[in-house]
């Protein structure tokens, strides 16, 4: 078995441009067989070294945010940063925000009593109103 310090890790993103890379040829390292055509990455070989690595020590902590801040010695702002960075990388950005924002304006109006509570309920399960 090869030492994992001997390997390189694949990148995702051009050093030149930022843009995404994809893959155009594999090859055997057994018999030397090569195949050449275009090959879709995985979405965490978009993420940069230090984005893995924090992906790595949030799975490890089961998304402890607590256990987070104290491993990496950040404050929860930072943590929450580096989390947001992670999930805008693994393309979900617009969408969690979208839903972030929509939660936010029916509590606003709960809050408020333009709706009920009933109605709210209703929203923030993504029901028809």
């Amino acid at each position: 078995m090869r030492s994992n310090s001997m390997k390189k890790a694949v990148i995702g993103i051009c050093p030149v441009c930022d843009n995404k890379l994809k893959v155009t040829q594999l090859s055997c390292r057994r018999c030397g067989t090569t195949i050449s055509g275009e090959f879709e990455l995985d979405k965490f070989d978009h993420l940069n070294k230090e984005q893995k690595y924090f992906a790595e020590i949030f799975i490890k902590n089961r998304g402890n945010i607590k256990e987070i801040e104290k491993e990496l010695g950040v404050s929860y702002p930072t943590v929450r940063k580096f989390l947001d960075e992670v999930i805008e990388a693994l393309g979900y950005r617009e969408e969690a925000k979208k839903d972030s924002v929509n939660q936010t304006d029916i509590l606003d109006k709960l809050s408020k009593g333009l709706i009920t509570s009933e109605k709210a309920l209703k929203l923030l399960n993504g029901e028809e109103v």
